[in-house]
């Protein structure tokens, strides 16, 4: 009996009673899961490539890679969602598990499990607004780590000699500033860092400027703020970075952001909140009349405790002068005045001996050390050593001129007593047949021998004819056969 799954589904099985007939070739296609998984996601994505959802975060989880991944749940069902970490950077609150948000993105399949998922490109709260969540948020976790404890706030300067400023140069903010430190205190020393204080990149700049202005050397206090404007607007001082550059600052730190009714994170983690830009230029410095004031009610009140003071004391001495025990008292007093004062003259003039006696001390080493001057002493030594470097220069160009003439003399007797100088004046040197022995006496030979006879250029080979002694005469003929 054949399986059911072996047959098509479109065809049935043939009554027994009669033949089958003939039927048309059916195809099958078979789908790996891979080709229908794919075909599902196509479908999918092109069905649904931008769809709205809402629900309740939960198992928000932010990878090492930087994505987010989430679910999103209602009542009775869930579903899977994923962001990549570029559409993460641009939200203006941290998802977080419980909070009710919609979302936009499209639906697709995760392939290797086979599960569809919400791809989000955007999030926003449900009800309240995305940039009041990260402002609370935000709000909540530096209140944490205690950036907005009274304790850590610094009292501003009572003058300051220089003001820092980060702000717009476009902005009214920095006019009113100037304006209002003009007219209190126009010797102020004004140090202005631009930084842009809307848009993107802002709160980096304005961070930046708070870094810069606070290395600089001198500032004593720093004005950060901007004109009014919108939540958005503003939004650059409710930002992290922002806050974290006015907490190291190492100076204090006034925040002039917008309105009156204005709060910013930058408010909370300042030392000083001002409500305008010109509010703080006002809270930077004091009035000249006030401060002039100030210095006047104190210079009254040390006068006039210094009087009091002086006629208490006065008071005391006739109450005490007046006592009969202290009747002499004046007297013993200019007795010792007057002692002290002998005393003070044997002392100065004690000191003024000393102080001769050690001036005369030295002077004196400072005579024996200008005569051991090393200087001088090192130019006479450099001296000795010229004098002493031509004089064996010269002597020893003596010797080696005698020492020249010596030894042209000893070659010019070397020479005179050379046998080849003997033989260059026309004598000859004989010798016998092999040339081991030189013939000095004529009857060393005898004829018919050969003699060999070495000239100043060149030698002869000779053959003996005769031969004969100078003391038995003159020489015998004697002829020479090479």
């Amino acid at each position: 009996m054949s399986d059911l799954f072996d047959l098509p589904f479109e065809e049935e099985e043939p009554e027994p009673e009669a033949p089958p007939a003939p039927a048309p070739a059916a195809v099958r296609r078979v789908l790996s899961v891979t080709e229908l998984t794919v075909k599902v996601r196509d479908l999918l994505e092109a069905e649904l490539f931008e769809v709205w959802v809402e629900g309740e975060l939960s198992n928000c989880r932010v990878w090492n890679t930087g994505h987010l991944y989430f679910t999103l749940k209602d009542e009775s069902t869930q579903l899977r969602g994923f962001m990549f970490r570029s559409a993460l950077r641009s939200l203006k609150f941290k998802p977080t598990d419980g909070t009710r948000v919609v979302a936009r993105g499209k639906i697709s399949v995760y392939e290797p499990k086979g599960e569809y998922q919400l791809v989000c490109e955007h999030l926003e709260p449900q009800g309240l607004g995305a940039l009041q969540l990260a402002f609370e948020q935000l709000k909540k976790r530096l209140q944490a780590e205690g950036l907005f404890d009274g304790a850590r706030k610094r009292p501003l300067p009572a003058l300051p000699r220089k003001i820092g400023i980060v702000t717009s140069l476009d902005g009214a903010a920095i006019r009113d500033i100037i304006n209002v430190l003009r007219r209190r205190y126009a010797n102020a020393h004004l140090v202005i860092r631009p930084a842009r204080v809307q848009g993107e990149g802002a709160a980096i700049e304005v961070a930046q400027g708070l870094r810069q202005i606070g290395r600089v050397p001198g500032v004593d206090v720093v004005i950060v703020g901007r004109g009014g404007g919108s939540i958005e607007d503003l939004w650059a001082f409710n930002e992290e970075i922002v806050a974290r550059a006015i907490a190291k600052s190492p100076v204090p730190v006034i925040a002039a952001v917008g309105h009156e009714t204005d709060v910013t994170i930058a408010d909370f983690v300042a030392d000083v909140r001002a409500p305008t830009p010109s509010a703080a230029a006002e809270l930077v410095v004091s009035r000249k009349d006030e401060f002039f004031g100030r210095i006047d009610r104190l210079s009254d009140r040390l006068r006039a405790a210094a009087r009091g003071r002086v006629q208490r004391l006065s008071r005391r001495v006739h109450v005490a002068d007046s006592r009969p025990a202290f009747a002499g008292q004046p007297g013993r007093v200019a007795m010792r005045g007057r002692h002290a004062a002998e005393l003070t003259h044997a002392l100065a003039r004690l000191v003024r001996a000393s102080l001769a006696t050690r001036d005369r001390r030295l002077h004196q080493l400072e005579r024996q050390l200008t005569t051991f001057d090393a200087g001088r002493r090192l130019a006479a030594i450099r001296t000795r050593l010229v004098t002493s470097d031509g004089r064996m220069r010269s002597a020893a160009t003596r010797r080696q001129d005698r020492a020249r003439a010596q030894f042209q003399e000893t070659a010019g007797r070397l020479d005179t007593l050379s046998p080849l100088a003997v033989l260059g004046r026309g004598y000859a040197v004989a010798w016998n047949a092999d040339k081991t022995r030189v013939l000095r006496d004529g009857s060393a030979v005898a004829p018919g021998d050969t003699v060999h006879v070495t000239l100043a250029r060149g030698e002869l080979e000779c053959e003996v004819h005769s031969s004969a002694d100078r003391t038995q005469g003159p020489p015998g003929t004697q002829s020479e056969k090479p």
